[in-house]
């Protein structure tokens, strides 16, 4: 069901000094940094040849990633984001199987501009996994 890997999401406590630890320090492409006020970070992404960092930063009181830097202050790695062909079927099959969406488990359109789910670290091996359709 799972394609390729999208990228590797870091959650940081400084946006703009992790973004330049990849640009300056390691030689990396990287974009602009963008708002996404539904998902409550500002993101930068690092191009890679076979897949992307995603750099997260907090956006407003209310950010999914505030908790998970209170327990890991230097940040680390938040989630996974594995591509799909057609997230409703993906979603309906893993729910099928027992598996939890996060939310109210209706796709979002993540900073792609393409629809995103979460699904629950602990039906993953502890990790939190992003689907975004392909």
């Amino acid at each position: 069901m799972i394609g390729r890997l999208n990228h590797v999401a870091i959650a940081v406590p400084d946006l703009k000094a992790a973004t330049d630890v990849y640009r300056n320090t390691l030689g990396a492409k990287v974009s602009p940094e963008e708002e996404q006020p539904e998902h409550g970070v500002s993101t930068v992404f690092i191009e890679l040849p076979n897949t992307k960092i995603e750099l997260l930063g907090v956006l407003g009181e209310k950010s999914p990633i505030t908790a998970f830097l209170e327990r890991n202050p230097n940040g680390g790695i938040h989630h996974l984001c594995y591509e799909v062909p057609n997230i409703i079927e993906a979603r309906d099959r893993l729910v099928k199987d027992g598996a939890r969406v996060l939310g109210d488990g209706e796709p979002k359109i993540g900073a792609h501009g393409k629809p995103v789910l979460f699904l629950h670290p602990k039906d993953f091996c502890g990790t939190l996994v992003e689907l975004e359709e392909a």
